[in-house]
């Protein structure tokens, strides 16, 4: 029995709902998703007054992000062995506390090395165990639905940069940073309620089909049923009785129905893996994987890198903190108008993924092109439109049968998200650094551009890998049907020849 089944308040229905608990799952996601992306995505406010009073280089206070992020990916096979073993709910709870406890610790450090551990680290933990199972347990809930419900709750981050930026602004002036980090991790805390609203899940259809018996089994009910076949015309042709007749079988001996029911409730009842890594045996998801390594690098670094870009163009600090908002809420038209696209049928949906991906590698090579307020106002709202339809739906993918399926889907996000870790520590300090050398914060969106490319040239990898897959081993994998067994002629064809040899002998005897 499943741990899941264990939790209390769980709901349990005989299909996927499409609804039903699951738009109060989709209205905790959104809150979910306004204090913990919302407020990385903001973090860029802080940037001048943090190097400023630490009296840090970029790329030194960009490590505070990336070692959030860092965390926060490469602890998700945690987040997922938790979820599986104790249940979405106490998960997220847990993680809510982290994350306003390491803002709160944050707001009264003395050096940049204190904001790695609060931030970085607990903060960095809290993100985690927060979102992961959220986004899980949203996907359980519904099927036709999933892509745009998704895509609708994770608009919270956006509407939170929009409303964070200029809000967390004024009052950094009027009250000083370290007064803003206490107030934001204070309204953190908020998820632990929105994670007391995840309700479990159970899907337990009213006709469970039987699950297949492993070779062996079911090749012996061939050979018994071939068998039989050969005793009742012996026994009407000659009147002998053969031994393995029915009549002569042990009663201690299973049939082959009863071997089929004991087969599938062994099945059944076997525990699964809390986390399993056998999706990594999937080439498909493999290039998926990879694909989701490079994009990440150019997923924070522009909403960390376009303020301090439009300062160093002489543009002023409030317009500047106007970009973030422009941004957002391009974004949200964006993760909407994905969520409805991917949610027409039929559509093979990686490779619109795939096209959204492109479009974002432009967005981002044009940012220094850029040099005045509207022209980076322009980038920063086509750059948000075009991050919206990849962030919002890179993580529901997952459950797609072109990448593993929505039956692996926790395991899947775990080791997809632990594999996106390297990127993201990796992803704003490349930047910083290149800022530092060049003084100029173009090289940063460049260093984005190149790391989107890579990552769509695996995704266009993601379709073929999953169809050559399949044309090289069609029996298992396309045709879904079970061989039967060269025993059952062989049984045939021996008999047969046998009788005819005798038939000889005794000819010849004459």
């Amino acid at each position: 029995m499943r741990n899941m089944e264990k939790c209390s308040g769980a709901k349990v229905y005989t299909k996927v709902p499409d609804g039903g608990w699951g738009w109060v799952v989709a209205v905790a996601f959104f809150f979910v998703e306004v204090f913990t992306y919302g407020v990385l995505k903001s973090f860029g406010v802080f940037f001048k007054d943090l190097m400023i009073y630490f009296e840090e280089s970029n790329s030194r206070i960009s490590w505070i992000i990336s070692i959030c992020v860092f965390v926060l990916t490469f602890t998700a096979p945690v987040s997922t062995v938790l979820s599986n073993r104790f249940g979405h709910r106490p998960v997220v709870m847990l993680g809510g506390f982290l994350i306003g406890l390491g803002m709160m610790i944050a707001s009264f450090a003395r050096s940049v090395v204190e904001m790695y551990v609060s931030i970085g680290v607990v903060s960095g933990l809290g993100y985690c165990l927060s979102f992961l199972p959220t986004v899980t347990i949203l996907s359980q809930y519904f099927h036709k639905r999933r892509s745009l419900v998704t895509a609708v709750a994770s608009t919270g981050e956006c509407f939170a940069v929009f409303a964070f930026a200029p809000a967390i602004t004024a009052l950094s002036d009027q009250f000083g940073w370290r007064f803003c980090l206490l107030m934001v991790g204070a309204l953190q805390l908020n998820i632990v309620v929105c994670g007391a609203l995840l309700r479990p899940i159970i899907i337990k259809p009213q006709e469970e089909t039987k699950k297949l018996p492993k070779p062996e089994i079911l090749e012996s009910a061939f050979m018994l049923e071939n068998e039989q076949t050969l005793t009742s015309l012996d026994s009407i042709d000659s009147g002998v009785e053969v031994s393995t007749s029915p009549k002569n079988v042990p009663s201690n001996v299973k049939t082959e129905e009863e071997t089929l029911e004991m087969v599938g409730q062994v099945a059944s009842d076997k525990a699964p893996p809390l986390l399993d890594f056998s999706v990594l045996r999937n080439s498909s998801f493999v290039c998926y994987a990879l694909f989701g390594l490079f994009a990440t690098l150019g997923f924070f670094a522009p909403s960390l890198y376009i303020i301090p870009l439009s300062l160093s163009l002489g543009i002023d600090r409030d317009s500047s903190a106007y970009m973030l908002s422009a941004m957002a809420i391009a974004e949200v038209f964006g993760r909407i108008g994905a969520g409805w696209l991917l949610n027409k049928k039929p559509i093979r949906k990686v490779y619109i993924e795939l096209i959204f991906v492109v479009l974002l590698v432009l967005a981002l090579v044009a940012f220094p092109f850029a040099c005045t307020f509207w022209g980076l106002m322009v980038c920063s709202m086509f750059f948000g439109c075009m991050l919206g339809t990849v962030t919002g739906t890179h993580i529901p993918l997952v459950a797609e049968e072109d990448i593993v399926g929505i039956e692996k889907m926790s395991s899947g996000v775990g080791v997809y998200v632990f594999i996106q870790s390297i990127a993201g520590l990796a992803g704003p300090p490349i930047g910083g650094v290149l800022v530092d050398w060049t003084h100029n914060y173009g090289f940063a969106f460049y260093a984005c551009a190149v790391g989107m490319a890579i990552g769509a040239f695996f995704l266009a990898l993601v379709r073929p890998c999953r169809t050559g897959l399949c044309r090289r081993k069609p029996p298992l994998l396309c045709q879904g049907t079970q061989e039967m067994p060269e025993d059952f002629l062989e049984m045939d064809m021996s008999r047969t020849e046998g009788l005819s040899k005798s038939c000889q002998s005794l000819s010849g005897t004459a």
